[in-house]
């Protein structure tokens, strides 16, 4: 039997028992949490838990006057009356304790480049860049759009915008120079800090040049341009009066910026989130209660040590890289690693590469990234050494017992724990998961709620179901990182997540269960279903179903209209490296997947049609985009495909659709 084919063995073994997975002995010893005396404090008194937190974890400029205002539910607001910059508790008051040289980021580029940013380095330049917006006009409640690749200098710029009391709207470095334009021009935005270029995968595109005909009409008064990296920088053309050279306006800044005296509630960034229409969603998030939020959950779901080395793989433009790659890690005075590229770029063993370079004990990812390493095959990352890894993470969606099994066992040596972290946008920070020195692991669930979080599994009355039973899942209480409404729509925020259980219940959108343990299994968006002779299938539930036969590495699921059953399903999968060198029968692999979807949830959920592709419509961050999918199998106008990864895979499967 091969190495592969013992892997594949042993992953079908432990995914087929689906036991609990308690965390190593060696972890528990050294781990900072081994009880539940966190969860019983806070379920006793959760404001006050909350409140504890706040002054252990974060310096405040004057104490607040009330932990909690519900006066004006569902408006929120916590830490009302109290003083904080988060731009301070970032940089300033390490810097102030003698850790100014501390390296905040090690950098890497996607061509090899390498840069140490230290706290007092990341300081100063935060100081400079600030007093630069304040030079232009920019000052508390402004909107300040940041399109940057990932490279130190977007932390930078979102930390001075906080200083000064800006609202950051970072956004993500793949998205279009249109998407950009639309989001500075919705959010008013006075400033936009953008590079002359971006390089993906060894290309460059002139972001500046594309962008500068989108802003001619717009609200944007400022342009800082940050050069890119690498040996032929881009000359990006500059508009007199309007556009500044970064690193010519940061030289010539004053190094000192008195920071903005900033109370709780004020706004801190906004970011816009797609929904189930197309258009976008401004989120936006307050200062004191997101900073408690994301400073308690990266300390404890981590079980952070000050000398761990961090490794999110998460985009900035992504909620992730504001939470768990910006705030959540400095204010908590944590080293990060920061990679500029793609997980395949220069080759599909680079962030493993990082992890032995640096050392990296903490590695936070995107099951959809786990699902294309395995695809990949464990050989890339047996060539390295990860024995510095102690804790992985996983966040964006959930996953699957048998991706989970992998990570575990290739990834983490198996004396990993996995912290399977849900949450959203909307919330700020992580709300459910498995505290790592305390719970068991249960593979395909996310854990349960973490300290000072409520949340209920209920019904369309907004009864809560018995343990089991799927339902609609929601949060019964308020939490502090949560949004404080949506940017310029009060309304539709309340309408959104509000209206249908009412003020006191925000209800999340995801179909899920809770089973007699308390933990969380989430099923998928509860407009994400198929409707097959009037049952309902979530299409995550399906797409769980064929990721967990052998053969299979990766699926996306779609309903299409069909005249017999109202909609069937339509799979689109990618099989596993192992399989496809079996050359194994197409017709013969259909029949068997449907038959393994059938034996998992009933023979209602078997896919009427079966379409085998190297790989699925993502955007550069990951994320399958069912959208396309769906508008292909129904005929329909694809959309927008520009931000996707890889644009020419829609027309592979576009072919096998017409076949």
């Amino acid at each position: 039997m091969t190495t592969q084919q013992s892997l594949e063995a042993l992953l079908t073994a432990r995914t087929s028992a689906g036991e609990d997975v308690p965390p190593p002995a060696a972890f528990v010893a050294a781990a900072t949490e081994t009880d539940d005396s966190a969860r019983e404090r806070a379920a006793a008194d959760p404001v006050g838990f909350w409140g504890e937190q706040a002054k252990d974890l974060l310096d405040w400029t004057r104490p607040w006057d009330e932990t909690l205002d519900e006066s004006n539910a569902p408006f929120y607001r916590w830490f009302k009356g109290g003083g904080i910059n988060a731009s301070t508790n970032a940089l300033d008051r390490h810097v102030a304790a003698g850790r100014g040289d501390k390296v905040a980021f090690h950098w890497a580029g996607e061509e090899g480049e390498t840069r140490d940013v230290t706290y007092a380095e990341l300081l100063d330049t935060t100081e400079r860049l600030a007093n630069v917006l304040r030079s232009r006009g920019i000052g508390q409640g402004d909107v300040v759009g940041i399109f940057l690749p990932m490279v130190p200098e977007v932390a930078a710029a979102m930390l001075a915008c906080a200083r000064i009391g800006a609202i950051h709207n970072v956004v993500f470095g793949g998205f279009s120079v249109e998407s950009v334009a639309e989001r500075m021009e919705v959010s008013s935005a006075k400033a936009l800090i953008t590079a002359a270029g971006a390089r993906r995968k060894g290309k460059f595109a002139e972001t500046k040049k594309q962008l500068d005909p989108l802003l001619e009409d717009s609200t944007i008064e400022t342009v800082i341009v940050v050069p890119i990296a690498g040996d032929t920088p881009l000359q990006a053309p500059m508009k007199e009066g309007r556009d500044l050279d970064f690193t010519e306006a940061i030289a010539a800044a004053d190094p000192h910026c008195e920071p903005a005296d900033t109370d709780a509630e004020t706004p801190l960034f906004i970011l816009y989130s797609s929904g189930s229409t197309a258009k976008p969603k401004g989120i936006l998030h307050g200062t004191g209660g997101y900073l408690t939020g994301v400073a308690w959950t990266f300390r404890h779901q981590f079980d952070f040590k000050d000398d761990d080395v961090y490794f999110c793989s998460a985009d900035v433009g992504w909620v992730t890289g504001h939470s768990y790659m910006v705030y959540g890690p400095l204010v908590n005075g944590a080293t990060s690693v920061m990679y500029e590229g793609a997980p395949d770029y220069p080759h599909k063993g680079i962030w493993w590469e990082l992890i032995e370079r640096h050392k990296a004990t903490i590695f936070y990812t995107a099951p959809t990234a786990i699902r294309a390493c395995m695809k990949w095959g464990a050989e890339l990352i047996g060539e390295h050494d990860l024995s510095s890894l102690r804790l992985l993470g996983t966040v964006g969606e959930p996953i699957n017992p048998k991706a989970w099994h992998w990570y575990s066992e290739v990834v983490g040596g198996g004396r990993c724990p996995i912290v399977d972290t849900w949450w959203q946008t909307e919330t700020g920070h992580t709300m459910v998961t498995t505290l790592p020195g305390v719970d068991d692991a249960r593979p395909g669930s996310c854990g349960r709620p973490l300290p000072g979080v409520s949340i209920e599994v209920v019904d369309e009355d907004g009864k809560p179901v018995e343990a089991g039973t799927q339902g609609l899942l929601t949060v019964t209480k308020p939490w502090p990182g949560m949004l404080q409404t949506l940017h310029g729509d009060d309304d539709r925020y309340v309408s959104t997540y509000f209206e249908k259980f009412g003020k006191d219940r925000y209800f999340v959108g995801d179909f899920a269960r809770l089973d007699p343990d308390g933990y969380l299994w989430v099923i998928g968006r509860a407009d994400d279903v198929i409707k097959v002779s009037g049952h309902r299938l979530s299409t995550a539930e399906v797409e769980s179903a064929l990721v967990s036969h052998p053969a299979v590495a990766e699926a996306a699921v779609v309903g299409m209209h069909d005249d017999d059953t109202g909609q069937a399903i339509v799979a689109f999968v990618t099989i596993d490296g192992a399989a496809e060198e079996a050359g194994r029968d197409q017709d013969e692999l259909i029949a068997d997947l449907r038959e393994h979807v059938a034996g998992r949830i009933g023979k209602l959920a078997r896919p009427k049609a079966i379409h085998f592709t190297p790989d699925l419509p993502k955007t550069r961050s990951g994320k399958i985009m069912r959208r396309i999918l769906r508008n292909l199998v129904e005929g329909k106008d694809l959309g927008d495909t520009s931000t996707l990864k890889d644009p020419a895979i829609v027309d592979e499967i576009a072919a096998q659709v017409r076949d």
